[in-house]
């Protein structure tokens, strides 16, 4: 596989960064989306290859989701794959939870994907030979909560619902919509976790990590498939942590 091309949100750092580390390992060309220049430097920086783009973006903003596309269609001709992953976390007790804290979280998590779906199947339509894949960053708390994690929950037990119609409205363009579900990947979002996180029963415990770059060759996986086969959902995660059976 060589010189497909991906886009990823969220590149600056974590997942995104562990993603784009591996496909350019496949010989892909990326553009790397994100709010802050130097973090999307800092991982073009460690990328194999040549021909990679930075273009910070807000995936909240409508009008900066569509240049982010323009740019990516005019650096690299075409989308092969949006690897759909910005997100934020901000806990709260859901009786002190800020309306604010939970607009942003749903405006980043649900509704910045969304924007940034919408526009890709705009181009993954329109180019030729059409079609592409589209991989949106659910997370274990699509399936079970976290105390505290009232609007993080929430949005992604929605992005699977984004995902389904996705892939269902997908069909007849010859774009592959699904859905990595992560766990306790050695990111900054899960760094908390081997300090110690709260449980269902109360308690505070450190629980197992794995390393990040294993959720980065999940994605080049996911996408070395044709777009007659898709992985419609993926689950990986750390194999000690106490998901199975959690609660």
């Amino acid at each position: 596989m060589t010189r497909r091309t991906a886009l990823i949100t969220g590149a600056g750092s974590g997942i995104g960064r562990a993603a784009a580390l591996a496909l350019a390992q496949k010989g892909y060309r990326l553009v790397l989306a994100g709010r802050r220049r130097e973090a999307l430097e800092e991982t073009r920086a460690l990328l194999a290859g040549e021909g990679h783009i930075v273009h910070p973006a807000d995936v909240t903003d409508p009008a900066s989701v569509e240049a982010l596309f323009a740019r990516a269609v005019d650096g690299l001709g075409r989308l092969d794959l949006l690897f759909n992953n910005a997100g934020i976390s901000l806990s709260g007790a859901i009786e002190d939870y800020a309306l604010a804290d939970w607009q942003r979280t749903i405006d980043t998590n649900l509704t910045g994907a969304f924007l940034c779906l919408q526009a890709a199947f705009r181009v993954m339509k329109a180019q030729s030979p059409r079609g592409g894949r589209i991989i949106n960053n659910g997370s274990i708390s699509a399936h079970a909560p976290r105390p505290n994690a009232i609007a993080y929950t929430a949005s992604k037990h929605a992005i699977t619902g984004l995902t389904r119609a996705c892939a269902l409205d997908g069909r007849a363009h010859d774009i592959a919509c699904c859905q990595i579900d992560i766990g306790n990947a050695a990111s900054d979002m899960g760094s908390a976790m081997g300090a110690g996180v709260p449980q269902a029963n109360g308690e505070v415990l450190a629980e197992p990590v794995m390393d990040v770059a294993r959720v980065g060759e999940a994605i080049a996986y996911m996408d070395s498939l044709p777009l007659e086969a898709n992985v419609a959902s993926m689950m990986i995660m750390a194999t000690k942590m106490p998901f199975v059976g959690r609660g």
